[in-house]
């Protein structure tokens, strides 16, 4: 079903954007949205990585900048981003996975946009097309148990919550029986560190967005597929308006 999908919409998508906190589920979304329409997932962070890695320009003045132990400033990234989009893969479309994180980047990608083509999905022809922004909504409580109860096999890697997909003996891998472990980003008193530091640093992103009216908030406390339908139908709905 997924290839069909992929085939059937690949008249291109335009730039996607999924927004909310940590546990959301945004990393989960943007894989169903990847496999669906056949569009690449750019994250700022596996960019940051390959450029250091490969030592590009860009890269050695940010591995220079974090061996300082200082955030990358927002016009380096810029630098890595845009050279990222302006890729053949990504003209009929991407998910942004880590940005925009701000009210500034958020207003430098539109920037950006305005002057770049990417297709739409009404007649396949190359236009301006402004990013489909989904906020991922869910309750506090929720995102809590999500996070919390997420466990880890140190041996396979399969993952596990103890409270929606808890293994078959307690505390233990269903696959090879490893006792599971808590990750250290995953401890009660971290997490609400990150929950807050969402809602001071990225929360005006949706603010941002919602003032020109282009935010689509969706409940995702519902069961993943209903999600996925409900991001499905948003995307959908951009393309035959022709972004």
């Amino acid at each position: 079903m997924a290839k069909e999908s992929a085939n059937d919409t690949a008249r291109g998508i335009g730039p996607v954007i999924l927004l909310g906190p940590p546990g959301a589920g945004k990393g989960t979304q943007a894989k169903q949205i990847v496999d669906h329409y056949g569009v690449p997932q750019i994250s700022t962070g596996d960019l940051l990585r390959d450029h250091v890695a490969r030592g590009t320009e860009l890269g050695l003045e940010a591995k220079s900048i974090m061996a300082r132990g200082e955030l990358v400033p927002d016009e380096l990234m810029y630098g890595i981003v845009a050279t990222r989009l302006r890729e053949a893969d990504c003209q009929h479309g991407f998910v942004l996975d880590g940005f925009p994180r701000t009210a500034a980047q958020a207003g430098w990608l539109d920037a950006f946009l305005e002057k770049e083509v990417f297709e739409n999905g009404s007649e396949n022809n190359p236009e301006r097309c402004p990013p489909v922004v989904i906020q991922l909504l869910v309750d506090y409580t929720q995102l809590l148990l999500r996070l919390t109860g997420r466990r880890s096999c140190p041996t396979c890697g399969r993952l596990y919550n103890i409270h929606f997909q808890p293994p078959l003996v307690d505390e233990l891998c269903d696959v090879d029986g490893s006792k599971l472990v808590i990750r250290d980003d995953d401890r009660e008193e971290v997490i609400s560190e990150r929950l807050a530091a969402y809602e001071t640093q990225t929360k005006p992103v949706a603010d941002y967005y919602r003032v020109q009216r282009r935010l689509i908030a969706i409940n995702a406390d519902r069961p993943k597929e209903d999600v996925t339908a409900q991001i499905f139908g948003v995307i959908d709905r951009h393309c035959r308006a022709g972004c």
